[in-house]
């Protein structure tokens, strides 16, 4: 039996790599580069409590809770995902629409650029009101 053979043997029945993982470990990465730079004796005590929660984890056989907490972490993380999201969204489109807001309902609206004074009427309420393109 070779290590490979052995390996994957024992990876049968754990959890793996996620995203929760990911993070944890980049975040490690990232705190040890610092930690070069910056000698705080607690930054070294992080790295490793974040490592061990990592590999903890990973090797872990309880599947079902492992995959309860990447789940809430994927949704703490949809927010701001989403935010970033819309923002490059908007910049990407910046060229050609301008995005207002319905004073009435906050829907967001997309109008062309360039036709001057239009009035806006929103598809959600109705209400209408009038922007510069």
């Amino acid at each position: 039996m070779n290590f490979g053979d052995w390996l994957r043997r024992f990876l049968v029945g754990r959890y793996g790599m996620d995203t929760l993982n990911k993070v944890l470990f980049v975040i490690a990465l990232i705190l040890l580069v610092i930690g070069f730079f910056l000698p705080y004796r607690g930054l070294d005590m992080l790295v490793l409590i974040l490592l061990a929660i990592g590999y903890f984890r990973f090797f872990s056989r309880n599947i079902a809770a492992r995959y309860r907490e990447n789940q809430r972490f994927l949704q703490l993380l949809a927010k701001p995902r989403d935010f970033f999201r819309k923002r490059k969204y908007h910049f990407d489109q910046r060229k050609s629409y301008r995005f207002y807001r319905c004073p009435k309902c906050r829907k967001e609206l997309r109008v062309p650029v360039g036709k001057g004074k239009i009035r806006v009427t929103c598809p959600r309420c109705g209400e209408e009101f009038i922007k510069k393109s």
